[in-house]
């Protein structure tokens, strides 16, 4: 999946809320939510900020990783390349991305499926 043993005890040390926040607030705790910068008529890019910067070191490693080797994460990574993302953006998606299904996880006690989701 791209989770090992560090990047577990990592994100359980530095980040205990998880699983027990909803998916945008922890995205936040965690600084991987993207904020925005605009004033009046101007549209600003948006950019993650703040945070733990533990978290999402412990992270990016992880979505590199599964952005390879993971079919979920490796296709959800594939599609922003082809949508014209750049490499960057479509891997902070997968981090965010990795977070929310691990705080989904722990909140509903759910072990990991390696299968893509069938939309309904």
């Amino acid at each position: 999946m791209g989770i090992g043993p560090k990047v577990s005890a990592s994100l359980i040390a530095d980040l205990p809320e998880l699983g027990l926040l909803s998916g945008p607030k922890v995205t936040a705790l965690a600084g991987l939510a993207p904020m925005n910068r605009d004033s009046g008529q101007y549209r600003g890019k948006r950019m993650i900020q703040g945070g733990r910067p533990a978290v999402r070191q412990a992270l990016y490693m992880a979505a590199l990783v599964a952005s390879r080797h993971n079919p979920v994460i490796r296709e959800f990574y594939q599609r922003l390349r082809q949508a014209g993302k750049p490499a960057k953006v479509a891997l902070t998606a997968c981090m965010r991305k990795l977070l929310v299904i691990l705080n989904a996880m722990l909140k509903n006690y759910t072990h990991w499926e390696d299968r893509l989701p069938v939309a309904a």
